[in-house]
Order: structure tokens, then C-alpha cells, then sequence
């Protein structure tokens, strides 16, 4: 099989299977949830924190390189599930890792939890209009692109000449940027989500020059320096700094920013950027998801086979 389709298939379909050896008397949280999580929630018990650490310490504590932090245990979307979050810090940055604990709590599955049906996607569209961010590409475009990002975001970076390279070569696509900074690893992130929602609403054709300044100077920029590096860069874009630095400062505009974190999150966005293609999720582009089967999803929906 080449190479390509059994990296795009691994990163879509498969989950991998690990014996999950829990401790007896496991303590129950119960943090927030979204989407059909919050039905599940009394019905479903969770791990512990020790009892997650002490799993990735079996699992993964022979590897002196490797450090994690326990960030989210909370009730599935597939019922009866818990759904464990962690990030990883490794030599080459940090990951986030994902695994689900089965209701029997003798099992965990690592990797995604894919919608299934006739139109696996229809719900994941329905929920992408309320996508709000700036758009780029035709109104009535045949394909919608969203991409939930983050300026401070490595990977993001990384990612960027990809999309610039598939929105030249699919004139019928359009892409919808939506915030989604990680504040919790990020720590000038939601500073710049909220100077990219006001430049995209002061200047549109702005916000594209602006973002790809700041992923150019990305590590450059640090808490401290933030404020003033991104006014600096929303007036070579072309956007007024004074308006855009008074739109920052408004209450109304944390309020958009937050609401996009929360779309993303109904949506199962855990890590940036993570792309949706007509509702369908795609993560890791560029990277565990080649540019050739990204296009080649595009092509698939614009061809009309797709829902």
C-alpha cells in the first residue's frame, strides 16, 4: 500500500488496544462536558487522576525523555466511555494524547472516536455553522474548510504553507480560520486569538497578511513583547493598530474568542491545528496527514460523491 493513504488511513480509522490493569476503589470526578458527553455523564465512571498516572507511567515511563501532565478526564461522546486527556512534553515539543477508558474500565483505546452512519459528517456541518472567523475564498464555495488554530501554535506554523498551497490549487474551496488558543501551554496565544479576531473584522484581506507575519515571527514573541509585536504587525498588514488595539480590549471580543474555544470543543478539537473538511475532522496536516490526501479529500467533496 502507499505510504501516504496507509498514514492518512492509520491517523482516521485505527485504534490501537492496551490492557488497562485499574486499581481497585477508583475515585470519581466529574468535570464539565460537552455535546452527547453531557447525557453520558451520570452514567459513566471515571478514572482517577493517580490511576491515569500511574497507566502512562507503565506505559510510558522508560523513556527518560518523556514527561506528561494529566490535563482532562470527563465522560466520552460514546456512552459509558471516559475520555482522557494528557500532554506529552517531549524533545520536540509538546503532544497531546488521547485515550478512552471502556466502561468496564479494563481497556483503553488511544486515538479517535469517529462519528459513523450513513453521513458520518452531517452533524459535525451542522455544528460549523456557527463558524465565525474570517473567511477566505468564494461565499458560495463548494467545499468549506475550517480550521481551528493557534498563532503561538508550532505545528500551526508548520502547517500554514500547506494551506496556502491548497486554497491556490482548489479556487472552489474556502477556508474559515477560527481561534482556538491553547492557554494553558500558550501563554501569549489568547492575546493574539483576540488581535486576530479584531484585525479580521476591521480589515478582512488584512487578517491573512497578519497571520502569516506572525507565524514568521513566532518565536520572536514572547508574553512580554506580545501586545506590542502584534499591534506592530496588524498595521503592516494594513489594518488601523488603534482600532484594532480598542477592539481588543473590549469585553465582547474574549467573549467571540471564547465561544470559538467552545465550538471547537463540541467538536472534539483537543490539539491545533485540527482541520474539518465538509464536517469531515482531519489532524496533523503536513504532517501525520500528507498535503496529497488532504487535496485529495477536497477534490473527492468537490466532485459531489461526498455528502
Amino acid at each position: 500500500m502507499n505510504n501516504r493513504w496507509n498514514i492518512s488511513i492509520n491517523t482516521v480509522l485505527i485504534i490501537f488496544v492496551f490492557e488497562f490493569a485499574m486499581a481497585s476503589g477508583v475515585a470519581q470526578t466529574k468535570p464539565a462536558s460537552v455535546g452527547a458527553a453531557a447525557a453520558a455523564s451520570s452514567a459513566t465512571a471515571l478514572p482517577s487522576e493517580a490511576t491515569v498516572d500511574s497507566f502512562l507511567k507503565n506505559m510510558f515511563g522508560w523513556n527518560q525523555d518523556l514527561t506528561w501532565k494529566v490535563a482532562e478526564i470527563k465522560p466520552a461522546e460514546a456512552l459509558g466511555f471516559a475520555e482522557v486527556t494528557a500532554v506529552f512534553n517531549t524533545p520536540q515539543g509538546q503532544q497531546i494524547f488521547r485515550l478512552f477508558v471502556t466502561p468496564d474500565q479494563k481497556f483503553a483505546l488511544t486515538g479517535d472516536i469517529v462519528p459513523f452512519g450513513t453521513d458520518p459528517f452531517a452533524a459535525a456541518r451542522a455544528e460549523l455553522k456557527a463558524a465565525s472567523g474570517p473567511v477566505h475564498g468564494p461565499a458560495d464555495a463548494a467545499v468549506t474548510i475550517v480550521e481551528f488554530g493557534d498563532l503561538e501554535c508550532p505545528a500551526c506554523k508548520a502547517a500554514q504553507p500547506n494551506i496556502t498551497k491548497l486554497l491556490d490549487a482548489e479556487p472552489k474551496a474556502k477556508l474559515i480560520f477560527q481561534n482556538y488558543p491553547l492557554e494553558s501551554i500558550h501563554k501569549w496565544s489568547f492575546l493574539g486569538a483576540k488581535y486576530l479576531d479584531c484585525v479580521g473584522r476591521e480589515n478582512n484581506d488584512a487578517i491573512w497578511k497578519f497571520i502569516s507575519t506572525v507565524y514568521e515571527h513566532q518565536g520572536e514573541i514572547t508574553p512580554d513583547t506580545a501586545e506590542t509585536m502584534l499591534k506592530g504587525y496588524a498595521k503592516d498588514a494594513g489594518a488601523d493598530p488603534v482600532a484594532v488595539a480598542a477592539c481588543v480590549a473590549k469585553p465582547e471580543t474574549e467573549k467571540r474568542v471564547r465561544e470559538s474555544v467552545t465550538l471547537g470543543t463540541k467538536l472534539g478539537v483537543t490539539s491545533t491545528p485540527t482541520f474539518f473538511i465538509n464536517g469531515r475532522k482531519v489532524v496533523g496536516f503536513g504532517n501525520n496527514t500528507p498535503y496529497d490526501v488532504v487535496k485529495a479529500m477536497v477534490d473527492y467533496n468537490l466532485t459531489g460523491a461526498a455528502k
